[in-house]
């Protein structure tokens, strides 16, 4: 307000803008002609305006801590939600994680069940087929025994017919021996062709299992991505609303050692991925030296 001028004018009001949409009135009152009447002193209002003041105050800072502690039970609330939720998502990865690990090794077992019985079965075929050739060539050392002798009791009895036979021996030993060869050939191609069939039917097998492997590792990794952009979002919310609070520190170390907690059961879990692999790739070495030891098995047979 401005300062009560002493004027002979009657009373005067005067306006002013003082700021954006406000307005400022001085007021200018004339000396009384009489002079007035002495009032009783009024009492002193500071200290009952100091006192107001300073209530106002502390019921505006009990507020503030009460809308304070209201936003630390609601965030710390989240909190508990949010941990529930990765608790319960944790458990559901490492139960898929179990039954597919199962399940993949349940398959390796039974193909390798089968592979081996076909294998066997293969050796007991060639077993057979190389008895069966052993057979065939006992019968034709006979027979060729027996021909020999004939033939020596033919040349004693009649030598003009000697050449002749003899050549028609010779050429139907000849056509059996490459029967032999060509059944021992037949039977080889086979093999070979069964054997290929295997290791391609292995090969596709871990290919399979290793993009099962691969999916589970994405999905892993997309679900602690998402997990890790929460918490960020959280962090950042706690650093902007409440920097100095000691609550928000004792928080955002909870969530770091979750973080670590959390990192740690993946390794765990990775693990015995990592041992899954390495049977798989034993067992395929030990399929390669299977498959190098067949070929020296059948030629010593």
């Amino acid at each position: 307000m401005s300062d009560i001028g002493v004027v002979e004018d009657p009373t005067e009001i005067r306006c002013k803008e003082q700021s954006k949409g406000g307005l400022k009135f001085d007021v200018i009152i004339a000396d009384p002609a009489i002079p007035p009447p002495k009032r009783p002193g009024s009492p002193n209002n500071k200290t009952t305006s100091a006192e107001n003041i300073e209530g106002k105050l502390k019921a505006a800072e009990e507020r503030r801590l009460s809308l304070e502690a209201n936003k630390m039970a609601t965030l710390a609330a989240q909190l508990s939600k949010i941990e529930e939720a990765s608790k319960k998502k944790d458990e559901q990865n490492s139960v898929f994680i179990n039954q597919t690990k199962e399940a993949l090794e349940q398959k390796m077992e039974t193909h390798i069940e089968k592979r081996e019985q076909y294998i066997s079965e293969i050796k007991t075929k060639l077993k057979d087929h190389l008895e069966g050739v052993e057979k065939s060539r006992q019968l034709l050392e006979q027979q060729t025994q027996d021909v020999r002798t004939a033939v020596e009791e033919k040349l004693k009895s009649a030598a003009a017919h000697r050449d002749e036979n003899i050549k028609k021996i010779l050429d139907r030993l000849k056509e059996h021996e490459d029967q032999v060869k060509k059944i021992r050939s037949n039977w080889q191609e086979k093999i070979n062709s069964l054997e290929a069939q295997l290791q391609s039917k292995m090969d596709s097998a871990i290919i399979r299992k290793q993009q099962i492997e691969a999916e589970q590792r994405e999905k892993l990794r997309t679900l602690n991505n998402l997990k890790f952009m929460k918490i960020n979002e959280l962090k950042l919310t706690l650093e902007d609303m409440e920097k100095q609070s000691e609550k928000v520190k004792e928080i955002q170390e909870k969530i770091e050692y979750a973080g670590s907690k959390r990192e740690q059961e993946i390794a765990k879990k990775l693990e015995p991925i990592k041992k899954n692999e390495k049977r798989a790739e034993m067992v395929r070495q030990n399929k390669e030296r299977l498959s190098q030891c067949e070929p020296e098995i059948v030629s010593s047979a």
